[in-house]
Order: structure tokens, then sequence, then C-alpha cells
């Protein structure tokens, strides 16, 4: 096999395409021939046919990952995984998955920079039931997510792949009984989600033993960073082994993600997925000005003129979410409350009953932007201003999702000239102006 040329420095990345079957990856010094060899059972190679890698200063971004005319079954993957993506209606890998899948399944560290909503819990969820073992009693795999919702979603998911692996699968987080987990984790269990918290809890109780731990994944990790969680994800990083594979995904990658991944991550193959676009024509984009006061009655405007069959709104605090709920149970409005102060099994209520459609409305704080999966949400109302641009995005990103219709509303008072200017420039002309009645 001749290897290829060693890519030289340069500030765009150097682009190129294997001329093999086996996966090839270079870094500055460092070449990497990785074969699928089935992991032990002899299926053979992947099918890697449209794979390219891009290198920059050492850095390797993927692209293109697998044989797009083949699916799944590119990555070779267990017939009864094949079977349960069959069943839940996956037919062919999304960017993200198209991209990450197939350097998982050859043992790299992968960072994937992605927004919610683009399929990144599939993409690591494939290769970790692929993966794990179900003969051995012992934690395989560890997925770190930053809150109770997000880890329940993904253990679902998870739950949904290996429907006819079995695998045990077992889901970590505070509120919860300790009791069913404890008896969970001494049967022994292939696959944990968790909280940083509890499963830092189980740790120190000795109740959790990661010493055969082989895939570590670390989701929303910027989310995880803004709540402080960073220092617990160290310390249980370093209960696991060195020889393990690692996998960060983020919406953002601040310099701390670097950081931490230079700590604790080998040479990760760097994959960068487009993020959401809220601009897309599925999504209308409007925006009032409001004054603080009236943002109630400006509220209730909307609701009877639009009649959304699932939205959720935004406040920025727990007690703006709460005196807003309060103020539409006076007014008639059958509404829910989702935050971290509320009881975790209110919480699972409201989202179950959100879920289903029996609850079409839900005032929420940003825990609800970040992670959740709720594809039928028709209409985002920002009754406060996001405080960031970005924040926007991922607010707006709730709606319009998987083809559908949606419609973003914000809600712009007398101090939010500044903050509207920044959400103009990331729309790109897409969010318009309203005029209410209210004023007429």
């Amino acid at each position: 096999m001749r290897p290829l040329p060693r890519p030289r420095p340069a500030r765009s990345p150097h682009c190129f395409r294997p001329s093999v079957s086996p996966i090839l990856l270079l870094t500055d010094g460092v070449k990497h021939i990785l074969r699928r060899t089935g992991h032990g059972r002899g299926r053979g190679q992947t099918g890697y046919a449209s794979l390219f890698f891009c290198v920059q200063g050492g850095t390797i971004l993927a692209t293109h990952a697998f044989a797009p005319e083949r699916g799944f079954a590119a990555f070779e993957l267990h017939p009864d995984l094949l079977r349960a993506l069959d069943a839940m209606g996956y037919t062919q890998p999304t960017e993200i998955q198209a991209q990450v899948i197939g350097p998982l399944l050859s043992g790299r560290d992968v960072m994937g920079q992605a927004q919610t909503g683009t399929g990144k819990t599939a993409a690591f969820g494939i290769p970790i039931v692929e993966l794990a073992d179900p003969e051995r009693r012992e934690t395989q795999a560890l997925v770190l997510a930053p809150t109770r919702e997000l880890a329940v979603q993904i253990s679902e998911e998870l739950g949904r792949l290996a429907q006819f692996r079995g695998l045990s699968i077992i889901t970590l987080y505070g509120g919860a009984r300790m009791g069913p987990q404890l008896e969970a984790l001494k049967a022994g269990v292939q696959v944990v989600v968790g909280t940083p918290g509890r499963v830092l809890d189980h740790l120190r109780r000795g109740t959790l033993d990661l010493r055969h731990l082989s895939m570590l994944i670390l989701d929303e990790a910027d989310r995880m960073l803004d709540m402080g969680f960073m220092p617990d994800v160290e310390r249980i990083i370093r209960q696991t082994p060195r020889t393990r594979q690692t996998a960060l995904f983020s919406a953002t990658m601040p310099l701390v993600m670097r950081i931490l991944a230079r700590r604790h991550m080998r040479e990760p193959v760097w994959i960068r997925v487009r993020p959401e676009e809220p601009t897309v024509a599925e999504v209308e984009q409007r925006y009032y000005e409001v004054a603080e006061r009236d943002k109630g009655e400006a509220l209730l405007e909307i609701l009877q003129e639009q009649r959304p069959e699932r939205a959720i709104i935004f406040r920025r605090t727990k007690a703006g979410v709460d005196r807003l709920v309060h103020f539409l149970h006076r007014r008639g409005v059958e509404v829910e409350a989702l935050h971290g102060d509320m009881p975790q099994r209110s919480r699972e209520q409201v989202l179950s009953r959100f879920r289903s459609g029996a609850l079409s409305l839900i005032v929420a704080t940003d825990v609800a932007a970040r992670g959740l999966d709720i594809p039928e949400v028709t209409h985002v109302i920002n009754l406060d201003v996001p405080e960031s641009a970005e924040a926007y995005i991922h607010r707006i990103g709730r709606t319009g999702r998987l083809g559908r219709a949606g419609t973003a509303i914000t809600f712009i008072s007398e101090w939010d000239q500044a903050a509207l200017e920044a959400i103009k420039k990331v729309a790109n002309g897409a969010l318009r102006q309203g005029r209410l009645r209210l004023y007429s």
C-alpha cells in the first residue's frame, strides 16, 4: 500500500481522498491506517466510497465518510442494529451521522461541532450499540449530558437503537430515586447515560465502576461548561481508563473545549457540520415592539391570532416563567412551566403531555432550547429577547423541523434595540416587523 503524501502546512485546509478502502488519517508527523475488520468478527472492511479528509495545522477536518448509495449498510453494522434502524424509519444518515459514525467505529476520538436537531444522538449512539458487547455485564460506554431531560432523551434513543441487541441501558440523574439506580448498576449495565453530578455521586459511593469503559461521550459540552459542570466532568474522566475512546459534541467550540480536547483526547478527528439554518423558508420570523409592561397582553393577542398547535414561550428567568404562567392561568389559558427548579417528576409529566399533544403551550427557560428534540413544535415565542444572537438561533431552531412549517416570534422591549440589531444580522433578512392591535 502506497501512503498518501504528507500535506504541507497551509492557511487553508489541505483536502484529499484516499485511493484505498482503509481509512487513512494524516496529522503532522503521524499517519494512521485504520482498517475496519468487524471488531474481531471478520466481517471485512467498510465501503467508504466517498471518504475525504481535510488537514489544517495538524487537525483533521473530516467531510463525507460513507458510501451514500448504501445508506447505513455502508458501515457494515450488526444485522440487529440495521433492523432497529429500519424499524425507526432511518434510511439515510444525516450529515453529522455520515461523518461521525465511521471514525467512531474505527476507534478514533472525535470532536463534533453540530447544533441540536442534526441527528448527533444517533451519530454516537449507533457506534455505542454496535461496539458494546451484550455478553459483558460491565459498563462499556458512558454518555454525559448537561440536563436530566437530555439524558432521558438520549437513553430513549439508545434504547430504540439497541432494541434487538440485548443491551442494558441506565439513566442516572439527580431528583430520581436512588434505589432503582443502585439495583440496575449492581445487576450490570453496558451503557450509562447521566448528568455529571449524579454520575460522580455513584463513583464516590463505589456503585459505578468505569474500569472497563471503552467509550466516553460528552454531549452538549458547551452547555455543561455554561452550567459549571466541567470540574465534575474532569473528575469523572480521571476515573476512566486512559485507553478509552472519547467523543465530544458541542454547538460551539470555545477555548476551554480545545484545552479539554488536548488534555484528554488523542489526535481527535474534528468534524464540523453547518449550524441549523434559522432562516429557512419553512420558518416565518417576526418581531413586535412591545413595552415591557404590555408583554402579557401582547402575548394573549398573539395566541388568539395564531392559535398555535404546540408552542414554547421563552422567558429569561425561572421567576419570569412562574409569573407568566400565573398570569395566563388567571386569563383562562392552559399552560405549564418548565424550568430547573421544578421536581423531576413534574418536568417529565409536562414534557410527556407536550410531546403527546395533550398540552399545547409551555413557558420555559433556555433549558428547553438546547438538547430537547420536539419536532412537532409549531411556534417559538421569545417573550424575553434572547441574551445573544446564538441563543436566538438555538431557540427558534425548535420549530420548522423535519420540513414542517414553523413560526418564530420575538418581543422587543424599549431596552432591546441593540439585541434586535444582532438578531437581524443572523436572520439574513428573514426577520419581519409585525404590528399589534394592542397599539392601534
